[in-house]
């Protein structure tokens, strides 16, 4: 019998931290440049953003239609079709935060919502991690947006999103994979545990 620790089944392919250094830090972003020893033996260089995490919600009306939004998105420099999402702030619980934002992009409120899980859309660059929310049971009514925050509320099927998926329009990544889950969930195959809202 030996007393050695078991070894993890992926240990042939983990980077080992050496040094971590900050290039930059801004009011949002956070960059950093690691050097890692790769499983070989040899050194690289690994050059991410750490995030504070964030929140996206899927918003159910009662005759099964979705609440998205339509904004200008810099980096792209084009009007990206999403569904409702903001980062956390720190401390803040997630669905606080989704409870928040829903609020203030859109002006709802939900009677119910539901964790659906996480996602990381940038995994190769970032240490974002984004929860996925489902609230339904929605009431309308005046939103509140952020200093400097524009956007624009609209209505969209299932269908129509998975349309505008195919066709190459809507290509935000946290977008889809709710549009993933709503699908999922509908055939019965993804469950969502519902709550009342606190």
């Amino acid at each position: 019998m030996s007393d050695a620790a078991p070894v993890p089944p992926d240990a042939h392919l983990r980077e080992q931290p050496l040094h971590s250094e900050q290039v930059y830090r801004g009011n949002f972003l956070d960059v950093r440049r690691d050097q890692v020893r790769l499983p070989d033996g040899a050194t690289a260089q690994r050059e991410y953003i750490v995030h504070p995490g964030a929140v996206m919600v899927v918003p159910l009306l009662d005759d099964g239609r979705l609440v998205v939004e339509r904004q200008w998105r810099h980096p792209l420099a084009r009007v990206m079709l999403e569904f409702p999402a903001g980062k956390l702030e720190p401390g803040e619980p997630p669905l606080q935060c989704a409870i928040r934002e829903l609020f203030e992009e859109t002006g709802y409120r939900a009677a119910e919502w539901a964790r659906a899980g996480v996602l990381h859309n940038a995994i190769a660059y970032s240490s974002e991690a984004i929860e996925v929310w489902f609230a339904r049971g929605l009431t309308a009514g005046q939103r509140q947006l952020d200093a400097g925050e524009f956007l624009d509320v609209d209505i969209a099927s299932a269908d129509r999103l998975d349309e505008l998926a195919r066709r190459g329009e809507l290509t935000d990544a946290k977008t889809l994979i709710g549009l993933l889950w709503l699908q999922n969930w509908r055939a019965g195959r993804w469950p969502l545990a519902w709550r009342p809202a606190p």
